[in-house]
C-alpha cells in the first residue's frame, strides 16, 4: 500500500484540473461528485498508508527537481506515523467538508470553480505534511496560502472580502520570509535542506550550544506564527471568515493553520537543540491563547467568536510543543480538527437556516426547530471545553499536564484559558439555541439544513465524542497508543530534552479535576447568565465598561496596525510612487528623450544639400584626425 502513497495528492490534483477546465460544462451535481469522488479515493489510499506504517520512516521518490552545483532536491515523499496522521485528517475532515459543500454552495454561481479551489488546497496541504524536505514543504506551504486568498476572497464583489484575503495574504507573507530565512540557514548549517540530512546531523549535536540552531528554529517559527495565527501575526484569521463557512471549516481544522504546528512537530529535534526556542514557542503559544480567549468571551458574530477559539486553540498546541508535548500537540491538532469542524459546519447549518444571520443576538430558540444542527454543536461545546470523555478533554488536558511539569505559570493560564473558552462557547451555545427566537419570524423561518449537510455532522460529532479515546493516558487506565504510535518520529527530541517520566498518577489525576472543575464552574456561570437572568449581549452602538469595550473592539489591534504600520506604508508608498517615480525617475527618463529630440534638432541643420558644405567638412574632419594623431 505504501508504493502507492504518491497517488494520495494526484486525486484532488486531478480533480481541480478536470473542475477547472471544464468549469461551466460539468452541471452542478457531476462537478461535486468528481470533487468528493477523488478526495474520498485519496482518503482510502491514506487510510492504507495509516493502517500499514511501521514505526520507521519510509521515501518515496517521484523525480528529480533541482540539481545545482552541490545542492540536489528531488520531489520525494516522506511517510512516517506523523505524515499519516496528518494524512488522515486533511483527507478525512477534508473530504466531510467536501460533502456539506454541496448543499451549503448548492445555489452559489460559482459552484463549479469554488469545487475546483477545495481541491488544490487540499492537494497543496498533501504536498506540504507529504514533502521529504523544508524546500518541498514550502511549495505547500506557498501553495495553501494561494489558496487561502482565493477562498476567503471567493465572493470578490464584496470589497471587504477582497480586503480580507489580501490581509491574509500579505500577513503571510510576513511570515514566509522568516520560514524562508529558517530554510536558507538550514542549508549553509547542514549543506541540504533534506529532513534526513538535516535531522542526522543535528543529532549529534549538543543541546544549547549553537546559536545558529537558536537562530534557524526562531526563524522558522515565525513562519509558523504567520500560518497558525498567532501574536503578532494572527490577526488575518478572525477576518478570513469572509469567506464561505465550509472554507473556513477546512483552514480552521484541516489544513492552512495547522500547517505551523506540523512544522514546528517535525522540526523537533531543531527545537530540543534550543531551550531558547522552545521557551520563546511556548510564551508565544499561552500568552495567545489567553489573549485570543478573552476577545471571543464578548464578539457576537457565531463565525468570529469561533475564530478567536482557533487563535486559542492554536496557542495551547504551540504551548505543548514548547515544553516538549510533541505528541499532545498533534493529539490536540487531531481532536481539534473533529470538534472545529464540527463547530463551523454547525454554524454555517445556523447561518444556512436563517438565511445567512450571523450575529447571535439575532438568534435564540433554534434547539427545536434545528435539531440535529443543535445536538452536534452541543457535544463539539462539550469537547472544546474539556468535558470528560469527549475528544479534546484527552488532548487538552494531556497538553496542561506536561505544561504543569515544565513551570506552574504555563499551567495556570492554561487553566484560566480553558475556563473563558468554556464560558465563551456556552455563552454562544445558549445564546444560539436555547431561550426565545430574537430574530424576525416574518422575514425569517428557520429550518433544519438538508441531509447532506446534516450527516457531516453527525459523523464528526462521533468522531468529537470517540477520538479521544485512541489517546487514553496510563494515569486513567489506558495504554497512551498515541503516544507510542508518535515515539519513533519524536524519540531524538525527547532524548535531547533528557525528559523524565511525567508526574505520578496522583498528580495527573488531581491535575484533571482540577481543569474539569474549572470549566464546570465556567458553564455554570455561562448557565446563570444566558439560560437562568436571560442576559442578551447588547445592541450596537451601546456604551460598555472599558474592559468589556476593550474586549469586543479586539483591543483595537486592528487599529493599532493600520496607524503604526498601514498608513506610514500608504504615505511611503505615496511619495515614492508620486515623487521619486512620476516626477525623479520619470524626469530623468523623459528628460533624456527632450534632451535626444533638441540635438538632433540641431544636427537636421548640418543636412543642407549641399556638396560644397560637406566637402568643407569632411576636409575640416580629416584635419582634426590628423592633429590629434600627431599631439
Amino acid at each position: 500500500m505504501l508504493q502507492y502513497a504518491a497517488l494520495i495528492p494526484f486525486f484532488p490534483l486531478a480533480g481541480f484540473i478536470i473542475l477547472g477546465l471544464l468549469n461551466k460544462r460539468l452541471p452542478k451535481n457531476m462537478a461535486a461528485i468528481i470533487a468528493c469522488g477523488m478526495l474520498l479515493i485519496s482518503f482510502g489510499l491514506a487510510l492504507g498508508v495509516f493502517m500499514n506504517i511501521s514505526g520507521k520512516s519510509q521515501e518515496v521518490q517521484l523525480a528529480p527537481w533541482i540539481n545545482v552545483g552541490s545542492f540536489s532536491a528531488s520531489f520525494t515523499f516522506l511517510l512516517d506515523p506523523l505524515s499519516s496522521i496528518f494524512l488522515m485528517i486533511i483527507t478525512g475532515v477534508g473530504f466531510l467538508i467536501h460533502v456539506y459543500s454541496i448543499g451549503y454552495m448548492h445555489d452559489d454561481e460559482k459552484h463549479n470553480i469554488f469545487f475546483a479551489y477545495l481541491n488544490l488546497f487540499i492537494f497543496f496541504m498533501l504536498v506540504l505534511v507529504l514533502g521529504s524536505s523544508y524546500l518541498l514543504m514550502f511549495v505547500g506551504w506557498e501553495g495553501v496560502g494561494l489558496c487561502s486568498y482565493l477562498l476567503i476572497g471567493f465572493w470578490f464583489k464584496t470589497k471587504a472580502y477582497n480586503d480580507a484575503a489580501k490581509k491574509a495574504f500579505i500577513m503571510n507573507r510576513i511570515g514566509d520570509l522568516g520560514f524562508l530565512l529558517g530554510i536558507i540557514l538550514l542549508f549553509i548549517t547542514f549543506g541540504s535542506s533534506d529532513y534526513h540530512t538535516v535531522f542526522t546531523k543535528a543529532n549529534g549535536m549538543m543541546s544549547g550550544d549553537n546559536p545558529m540552531i537558536t537562530i534557524i528554529t526562531l526563524l522558522l517559527f515565525v513562519g509558523a506564527m504567520g500560518k497558525s495565527a498567532q501574536i503578532p501575526l494572527y490577526t488575518w484569521l478572525p477576518d478570513a471568515m469572509a469567506g464561505p463557512t465550509p472554507v473556513s471549516a477546512l483552514i480552521h481544522a484541516a489544513t492552512m493553520v495547522t500547517a505551523g504546528i506540523y512544522m514546528v512537530a517535525r522540526s523537533g529535534i531543531l527545537y530540543a537543540l534550543s531551550p531558547v526556542s522552545m521557551l520563546v514557542v511556548a510564551i508565544v503559544g499561552i500568552v495567545t491563547a489567553v489573549f485570543a480567549a478573552t476577545i471571543a468571551l464578548t464578539q457576537n458574530d457565531i463565525k468570529k467568536v469561533l475564530a478567536y477559539s482557533t487563535v486559542s486553540q492554536l496557542g495551547y498546541m504551540f504551548l505543548g510543543l514548547g515544553v516538549g508535548a510533541f505528541s499532545a500537540s498533534v493529539f490536540h491538532v487531531m481532536t481539534h480538527a473533529f470538534f472545529k469542524a464540527l463547530l463551523f459546519l454547525a454554524a454555517g447549518s445556523v447561518i444556512h437556516g436563517l438565511s445567512g444571520e450571523q450575529d447571535i443576538r439575532h438568534m435564540g430558540g433554534l434547539r427545536k426547530k434545528m435539531p440535529i444542527t443543535h445536538w452536534t454543536f452541543f457535544i463539539a461545546t462539550f469537547a472544546i471545553a474539556g468535558i470528560p470523555p469527549l475528544s479534546g478533554f484527552f488532548s487538552k488536558d494531556e497538553i496542561l499536564g506536561q505544561a504543569f511539569s515544565a513551570g506552574m505559570v504555563f499551567w495556570v493560564l492554561g487553566v484560566i484559558g480553558s475556563m473563558m473558552t468554556s464560558f465563551y462557547m456556552f455563552r454562544l451555545l445558549f445564546l444560539t439555541f436555547y431561550g426565545t427566537y430574537r430574530g424576525d419570524e416574518h422575514k425569517v423561518h428557520a429550518h433544519e439544513s438538508p441531509k447532506v449537510m446534516t450527516i457531516p455532522l453527525i459523523i464528526l460529532a462521533i468522531l468529537s465524542t470517540i477520538g479521544g479515546f485512541v489517546g487514553v493516558p496510563a494515569s486513567l487506565g489506558g495504554g497512551a497508543n498515541f503516544d507510542k504510535f508518535l515515539e519513533p518520529v519524536f524519540h531524538d527530541a525527547y532524548a535531547k530534552m533528557l525528559l523524565m517520566e511525567h508526574s505520578q498518577i496522583l498528580s495527573e489525576v488531581t491535575l484533571m479535576c482540577i481543569t474539569v472543575a474549572a470549566a464546570a464552574i465556567s458553564i455554570f456561570v455561562a448557565w446563570s447568565m444566558y439560560i437562568k437572568k436571560k442576559t442578551v449581549p447588547v445592541s450596537e452602538g451601546t456604551r460598555l465598561p472599558f474592559l468589556q469595550n476593550l474586549s469586543y473592539h479586539k483591543y483595537y489591534v486592528d487599529e493599532i496596525y493600520s496607524a503604526l504600520i498601514t498608513k506610514p506604508l500608504d504615505k511611503i508608498s505615496g511619495f515614492l510612487g508620486n515623487v521619486v517615480d512620476n516626477k525623479f525617475i520619470d524626469g530623468i527618463v523623459n528628460s533624456s528623450g527632450k534632451l535626444t529630440n533638441w540635438v538632433s534638432g540641431l544636427m537636421r541643420f548640418v543636412q543642407t544639400g549641399n556638396v560644397d558644405f560637406y566637402l568643407l567638412a569632411m576636409v575640416i574632419g580629416i584635419a582634426l584626425i590628423i592633429f590629434l594623431k600627431l599631439m
